[in-house]
């Protein structure tokens, strides 16, 4: 399935700010920094790829809607897109 290029750059710039925290999450392991700080920005960044995920599928599932047939020949059906979304939960 092909992304709407908006919907792509958005996911690129949530995933190199993903990227900024987990270096920064790794120079906080390498400085010992406090547990709680480190499990805090854990969170935030895992938080952070969940909705680069959300951002991508909700874009695939509003083609599939859009398009139905074209999307079930391209093997993205509503249920297949169903099932990418409860890989993300």
């Amino acid at each position: 399935m092909d992304f709407p290029q908006e919907s792509v750059e958005d996911a690129r710039k949530r995933l190199r700010r993903v990227e900024g925290q987990i270096r920064g999450i790794i120079r906080m392991l390498d400085e010992k920094s406090d547990c709680r700080d480190v499990i805090t920005q854990l969170s935030a960044a895992q938080k952070a790829l969940e909705q680069a995920g959300f951002k991508l599928l909700a874009s695939g599932l509003t083609y599939c809607l859009a398009e139905p047939e074209k999307a079930a020949e391209t093997g993205y059906g509503v249920e297949e897109v169903e099932k990418l979304f409860m890989r993300l939960r």
